[in-house]
Parts: structure tokens; sequence; C-alpha cells
């Protein structure tokens, strides 16, 4: 792993969850007898002695006492998508190079597939570096798949990804997918968050919109692909019972 000052790990950790019917924060579910971010937790701590920075919101002390000392945290106020949620870190962030951003709840992430993620950005020289999934169809436990964002591809490059619901129909037949996990030239990321309108079906600012800005810039972005279990992630009860078949 490199130096300290190089890297850092944001974990989008503010969700509500209102389809899983709890009152908990959704990554404090557990699968497995373990919490989504707890399971994510385990992998970024094989991968980096520095703690994660938590960007925590809706009954954020709940989720403070359950990690305790185990990461940093940040505040999102207000749940305006996971743009603005990245950007309320900038200032903690200080002069890093790299920005790792991973989903608190995906719990079954491995911490090789951080370690690939994280070496294809510094090998390929990327402004962005992301992890994408393939299925072959979204029937039995891949439906959960299903409102993922599409990728877009052109000529094998990424050149954006579509949220589900702003997708056509041609759209919503492609198969592969946003994992949601992400590295980030720092720079870059800091002032281009500055660019992203929230014009679209949920009026959010979605951190995805800058793969689309990173094309127009002309910018290396590069992918991996990672195993479709580990991209798994749980938005109802119904896909919790699916988490709780693959767990190892």
């Amino acid at each position: 792993m490199e130096s300290p000052n190089k890297i850092k790990i944001l974990i989008l950790a503010a969700g509500k969850g209102k389809r899983m019917k709890s009152e908990l924060p959704k990554v404090l579910v557990k699968v497995g007898g373990k919490t989504m971010i707890g399971h994510l937790i385990e992998s970024i701590k094989k991968v980096s002695d520095e703690k994660p920075i938590a960007i925590v919101g809706y009954k954020m002390e709940i989720v403070k006492k359950e990690l305790g000392d185990s990461c940093l945290y940040v505040e999102q106020k207000e749940q305006l998508g996971t743009g603005h949620a990245i950007s309320c870190a900038e200032k903690d962030c200080g002069d890093t190079e790299h920005i790792v951003v991973l989903s608190g709840d995906q719990p079954f992430i491995s911490d090789s597939t951080i370690r690939n993620l994280i070496d294809r950005h510094l090998r390929s020289d990327a402004i962005i570096t992301l992890a994408t999934t393939r299925v072959p169809d979204f029937e039995d436990w891949k439906n959960g798949f299903r409102a993922f964002g599409r990728i877009l591809r052109k000529d094998g490059s990424v050149i954006g990804i579509r949220e589900y619901k702003d997708a056509s129909e041609a759209e919503k037949e492609i198969k592969e997918v946003n994992a949601g996990s992400y590295v980030f030239d720092a720079k870059w990321l800091w002032k281009n968050l500055k660019k992203i309108k929230n014009e679209n079906a949920q009026s959010e600012y979605y951190l995805t919109d800058l793969i689309k800005i990173a094309t127009d810039e002309k910018v290396r972005i590069k992918s991996i692909e990672i195993d479709a279990r580990e991209a798994l992630g749980a938005n109802s009860k119904e896909e919790l019972a699916i988490l709780e078949k693959f767990v190892a």
C-alpha cells in the first residue's frame, strides 16, 4: 500500500435505507451476524493501516457508536446524493493524491479487489478507475443488479454511467453494471465535483456524473471487472436474504 498521504479511503455510509423497513441506518443492517459496513472495514484493514473516513448522516451517532475508532468520520448534513457526500470530505483529505470511494452497504468487496482497483489506477496513470461487473441476466439472485447504473462504452472504453432511473429502454438491456467502487485523482476530483448538477430523476448530485465529465475532457478512465457476488448490496429485505445465502 502507498504512503498514507498518497491514498485515502472514503466509505459512503450516510444512507437511510428506506426500503429496508428498518429504523437502523442501512450500513448497520447485519449480514451473517455482522453489519454490512463491518464486513467492508475488515477488508479495508487488510489493505491499509490508515483508518478510512466514513461519511455518515442518518442516525450518525448510532453508526459512530457501532464502529468506534475503526474509522474517522465526516457528516453529510443533507442527503443530496453520492457526489455531495464525497464533497463533504474534501477538507479532511488534505493533500492526499488519490481518493478511494467504497459503498458501506456492499459487504462482500474483498481486500484483493480493493488492492487491484488501487494498483490498476496507479499503474495506468488514470484520472478515474472504477469497478464493474457483468451478469448474464437480471433473474433470481441477480435481480438486485437490475437497479444498478449501466456502464456505457465506446470502442471498449468507459464513457459514462447511466443511473437506472434515467436509463433508456435500450440502456436498461446493458448487462455490465457499475459496482460502486472507485479511485480518483484527488485534484481532479475536488475540482470537478463542483461541476455536477442534480438534473436527474432523483434531483441528486451523482458521483457517477464524473465519468461523463472525464470523457468530455478526454482524460484517462480505466476499469476492472469483479465477481458479481462481490458487488451485491441490499436495499430491501428480499435482497438481504440473497446476501445471507452468499455469506462465506
